[in-house]
């Protein structure tokens, strides 16, 4: 393939859109971002604007071409990487959405999945691999099908259209024609058989949703249609989709059994690649697909931590005792340890392997010699922590122990908190020399689609590694500060709870 051809990478996000342009060595040719607005009708509910998501998608991309100082004759192949479960319905004929995208973080559904535990957790958690919660797409269909109005009779009708972003953005890309999603984000809605790779009846009908609203579930890295829209100045191939934490784990190029990888965002997710089998979790993890190259599938288990950066922001933004989040290091650096204090950051609940919606965050051990530093400290130390407790749940469920974990995403700059992870963890934290591991890995699928790489060995060769942290070897200290970790979290359980 000729030097002047790239990959372009559309990474759809929770709060931004982006366009990243790759080379053949992997290195970034250009980078556009834009924001959209969060929109939050009640409490407990967040939605984004569809049009808006692919106003602004559409927007980066062009200018991520222009200030590469490229054209769309220059683009090889469209990789797009996207938050996963987030829900969009719209009007075959109009192809305009007929309510707002259900973000995940949304909870309206709560109520009724709590519900649906009682009579299908066991059959969901067999064929989905999936615990029952109002963060998957399923039940925010159902919510969609059953609150606007008309909606439940044009679905039947055939005249609805179900897709995660991956699914709405090459339909407008395709100006609709073309109607796909990835078995990632398929198996992300609880409505998808992930041993079979189909969508599943019994399940659309628990959701009573119609199949006809479904879109055709392609393998990740393939040609799955060309451009049709006045943005390119040729038909460019789209072809990579991949989840955001599933693209991460092939950015990170986790191709192995036993690989992990960790982004530390808003939330912590921890994915392990576990080979052509999926592992079913007796430590209440995730079972989904890591992704489908050609006839071989790859599955995972995933792991959510939902306050991990979050918890820094909150010192910042809530306590008002930092004024940057990269301040923590030197911060947390003016104390040799955190004093006794366990700060359980359960602002949002509790996720993997806890799974307690009711628990709330808790400051405990403070004395009177309790200082900013212990606090800021005690913060790197919950995010290691939480970390760690998936990592222990997967090595249980594997009966594996965690030799590397490969990490990326904001807080990994942090280098006390990769130490600090890699000394509670035992295991050895690297980090790459290219973060952008999301939008890496949704290029390196297109990429081999498009032949602009021959195998997944050449891949191997431009992934490179910035910095290596290594475990200490105090382990006594390590189970004193880990037993205290421990207290706090039964301390913050159900807190809540009626």
């Amino acid at each position: 393939m000729p030097d002047n051809q790239y990959i372009l990478s559309l990474d759809q996000g929770t709060t931004s859109s982006r366009a990243i342009i790759f080379d053949k060595k992997g290195d970034i040719i250009s980078v556009a971002q834009k924001e959209f607005k969060q929109i939050f009708p009640k409490s407990g509910w967040v939605e984004h604007n569809p049009n808006e998501i692919w106003a602004t998608q559409v927007s980066v991309a062009a200018e991520a071409i222009a200030e590469g100082g490229l054209t769309g004759l220059n683009i090889a192949g469209i990789g797009i990487t996207n938050q996963r479960e987030t829900t969009i319905v719209w009007d075959v004929d109009t192809g305009q959405p007929i309510y707002n995208a259900i973000v995940w973080q949304d909870r309206r559904t709560s109520k009724f999945c709590d519900k649906l535990k009682k009579k299908y957790a066991d059959l969901i958690r067999n064929k989905t691999g999936l615990i029952i919660d109002a963060y998957f797409s399923a039940s925010k269909i159902n919510w969609i099908l059953n609150n606007v109005k008309g909606a439940k009779e044009k679905a039947i009708a055939g005249k609805l259209k179900f897709g995660t972003v991956d699914s709405w953005l090459i339909w407008k890309l395709t100006r609709g024609k073309v109607h796909v999603t990835d078995v990632t984000n398929a198996s992300r809605t609880m409505l998808f058989d992930i041993h079979k790779l189909q969508w599943d009846d019994e399940l659309l009908k628990i959701f009573d949703v119609p199949k006809s609203m479904l879109p055709e579930v392609k393998s990740s890295s393939e040609v799955y249609a060309k451009t049709a829209t006045t943005l390119f100045a040729s038909k460019i191939p789209i072809a990579g989709i991949a989840g955001d934490q599933q693209a991460a784990l092939f950015g990170q190029l986790c191709l192995k059994k036993g690989m992990a990888k960790n982004t530390y965002g808003t939330g912590c997710f921890i994915v392990m690649n576990t080979g052509k089998k999926p592992v079913v979790s007796k430590n209440k993890l995730l079972t989904t697909i890591a992704w489908k190259i050609g006839d071989t599938t790859n599955y995972a288990l995933e792991g959510s931590v939902f306050i991990g950066g979050a918890a820094i922001q909150w010192l910042r933004d809530g306590l008002g005792i930092i004024k940057k989040a990269k301040h923590t290091e030197k911060i947390a650096k003016e104390v040799k340890d955190s004093g006794g204090v366990v700060f359980v950051p359960a602002l949002a609940g509790l996720g993997a392997p806890h799974w307690d919606q009711y628990a709330r965050g808790t400051i405990l051990g403070l004395t009177r010699g309790t200082s900013r530093g212990h606090i800021v400290r005690a913060t790197l130390e919950a995010i290691a922590f939480q970390s760690y407790d998936v990592l222990k749940a997967m090595e249980a469920d594997t009966n594996k122990s965690t030799k590397e974990l490969r990490v990326d995403g904001g807080a990994s700059a942090n280098n006390l908190l990769m130490q600090i992870q890699s000394d509670i963890a035992s295991t050895q934290v690297v980090r790459p020399k290219t973060m952008e591991t999301t939008a890496m890995g949704a290029a390196f699928l297109a990429e081999l689609a498009v032949g602009y790489w021959k195998d997944i060995d050449e891949l191997e060769k431009i992934w490179s590694v910035e910095k290596t942290f290594n475990p200490d070897n105090c382990q006594e200290s390590k189970n004193r500060v880990y037993k205290q970790w421990k207290k706090g979290v039964k301390r913050s359980f159900s807190w809540d709870k009626d």
